[in-house]
């Protein structure tokens, strides 16, 4: 069926981010695959309010990968690794999907190849090599040493010497994982014909790993100092990213992808982007919205990475990210909103110091739902699972965790009961579990669990075209509330309000209405007059008369 321009199916779904490693191994080998994945379906969507109604999964990588970073080094960009499966068990996992009503995204990994992959192992043969120019390579400097000062995201110089040939090439990551050049016609083709192969398959579409970054300075110029670093903070952040992420010449390269999945009926793609709000809209495409379909705001976690810290959960922060995109986004673009995924800290573990953070989940949820928007659900965030901290050093993954960052402990296996292998696996998972109560079976009939605050937002949205295509309107209020009003013409309005702090407010009601959902059962009764009254850390959302 053809899709009318505004109306589009990722226009109104809740997405969830599968960690595939983490969500279920189904052969007994501690790692979770994508038959595993294939048995949770009815978990997100049976087609009843039984199951959470997630609309489509975005896979984080699948391809055949040495590891080195989990899978966002891809040695073949047309394969399945064996720890995951094989094309048999994505064949059936894709069709399962559809079969449910539920599209799938993979992780698009353009900027970088694993150093095995084929095109890498040719490049770096020879500097006359037929691939040589599908990587990029330099000269050091006529003083020796490395071509830029560019810092690679996980520490270091984002140069390693090739001994055999006599130049660097470039990492922006770790050092197995070189950067393709873009700027190459050959390498531009070649993606896109990997895109065409999954689409080919039946994949809806793609979530595209630091797309900001594949196209660079055509001259690799020195990027300037970060006046906000000091001695001892990591130099991932000791230099702005001014010449190697968001360059201008980038949004080329979005264009040509969208061109692409302009070729099949329905696909689309989100990027996953870092910047300010206007630098964020940038990818949209402007007023001829040829670029991304949705493009990430991961301001809610931090509103600038360079700047390390992570977002403050109060009004005055929440409201300033809301008016921000809002503005900056052209017209018939909307924004797309994560608070969680797999390169940093859960949402609970970032905002608990006074352990709140549960209660703080619990509003974000009515947050996250009720925005204008497409919601990105991580896995786990809708049972409240938390960083899992006490991992021993000799069980430690991340390859980073050396450097600027430390990622285990949000990928810690999918928590289904409370068992001593999690209904994850029989074996040893590949991370240590979290907190055995936190888990699926405890709360999936609990009505006051946060997996049924989840599953029943989540199933109301569905039920309100304001808040499925509505207008958002920010309401003034004071420094301990949010509120904002979601409308569609021939729909009934919904209020989205939410305290921030650990005292009881009341807001001025803009007309009459009646409570529909709150994280609070105690709140069903408390709209009282002109007023809400919002316990602390609470959220409601508010059919409007």
């Amino acid at each position: 069926m053809h899709e009318h321009p505004g109306h589009e199916w990722w226009r109104t779904a809740v997405f969830y981010q599968l960690y595939p490693r983490s969500f279920q191994d189904s052969n007994g080998d501690g790692i979770g695959d994508l038959d595993g994945i294939t048995r949770r379906l009815d978990y997100l969507n049976d087609g009843t309010r039984a199951s959470l109604g997630i609309d489509a999964i975005w896979l984080s990588p699948t391809f055949p990968s040495p590891m080195k970073d989990f899978g966002y080094d891809v040695s073949d960009y047309t394969g399945v690794d064996p720890v995951f499966g094989d094309m048999a068990a994505m064949e059936r996992l894709i069709a399962a999907c559809h079969d449910r009503g539920i599209r799938v995204l993979l992780d698009f990994v353009p900027n970088h190849t694993s150093d095995q992959h084929p095109w890498f192992q040719e490049s770096r043969a020879s500097r006359t090599a037929a691939r040589r120019d599908w990587y990029v390579w330099r000269d050091p400097l006529p003083g020796g040493g490395v071509p830029n000062n560019w810092v690679s995201a996980f520490g270091g110089p984002a140069w390693t010497f090739d001994e055999a040939t006599g130049q660097y090439y470039l990492h922006s990551f770790l050092k197995e994982q070189p950067d393709l050049n873009w700027r190459n016609p050959e390498v531009e083709a070649a993606m896109h014909d990997v895109l065409r192969t999954w689409l080919d398959r039946g994949i809806d579409g793609f979530r595209i790993d630091v797309m900001g970054m594949v196209l660079k300075h055509p001259d690799l110029a020195d990027n300037p100092p970060n006046p906000e670093w000091s001695e001892g903070h990591s130099d991932y952040r000791q230099f702005l990213w001014t010449n190697n992420r968001n360059y201008p010449d980038v949004y080329g390269a979005v264009r040509g992808i969208r061109r692409v999945l302009d070729e099949y009926e329905g696909r689309m793609a989100v990027g996953e982007v870092f910047g300010t709000p206007a630098e964020i809209a940038n990818y949209y495409g402007g007023d001829a919205l040829d670029g991304l379909h949705l493009a990430f705001n991961f301001q809610f976690i931090h509103e600038s990475d360079l700047r390390g810290g992570f977002s403050a959960w109060d009004a005055p922060t929440i409201r300033r990210i809301i008016a921000a995109s809002e503005e900056g986004l052209p017209a018939g673009a909307q924004p797309c909103w994560a608070f969680g995924n797999h390169d940093r800290p859960r949402f609970i573990s970032r905002h608990n110091s006074d352990g709140r953070g549960d209660e703080r989940a619990r509003a974000g949820a009515l947050i996250l739902l009720g925005l204008r928007g497409s919601p990105f659900v991580y896995y786990g965030e809708e049972i409240g699972m938390v960083d899992q901290l006490d991992i021993p050093e000799e069980r430690r993954q991340d390859p980073a965790r050396h450097h600027s960052i430390w990622r285990d402990p949000a990928r810690t296996p999918m928590q289904w009961d409370a068992s001593p292998g999690r209904g994850f696996s029989r074996a040893t998972p590949w991370l240590p579990f979290g907190p055995a109560d936190i888990s699926v079976a405890a709360q999936e009939h609990d009505p006051d669990s946060m997996l049924s605050l989840y599953r029943d937002a989540i199933w109301l949205r569905r039920q309100e075209r304001a808040l499925l295509e509505g207008t958002l309107e920010l309401l003034p209020a004071n420094d301990l509330t949010v509120a904002f009003i979601r409308r569609a013409p021939g729909a009934r309005s919904v209020l989205v309000a939410v305290n921030t702090t650990g005292g009881t407010t009341t807001l001025p009601m803009p007309q009459p209405g009646r409570i529909i959902i709150a994280t609070e059962r105690t709140l069903d009764s408390s709209l009282a007059g002109s007023l809400l009254r919002l316990p602390p850390f609470s959220a409601a959302w508010v059919a409007l008369e």
